[in-house]
């Protein structure tokens, strides 16, 4: 799965799970100041996270994220490992 793809997948999982419109959800979208999500909300992206990996996300492993961009890039990460 290319970066594309990740985002492609990622963005729709927001879409539906947070009620965003697409157009909302861009690579340069701060996910608490753009997005208005909490922390509640992290933990269910990275529930969903995990299904798209397959693997198990350490909360650490997403301490530094801020941005649409960086979670694409950790979920790149994780699945090419």
């Amino acid at each position: 799965m290319n970066k594309a793809e990740i985002f492609n997948q990622l963005q729709s999982i927001m879409v539906e799970l947070f009620e965003l419109d697409a157009e909302q959800v861009t690579l340069q979208s701060h996910l608490y100041e753009d997005l208005d999500l909490d922390s509640i909300d992290a933990v269910d992206l990275v529930v969903q996270l995990q299904n798209i990996t397959g693997e198990k996300i350490k909360p650490e492993e997403f301490k530094q994220v801020r941005t649409v961009a960086d979670i694409v890039t950790a979920v790149d990460e994780l699945i090419n490992a």
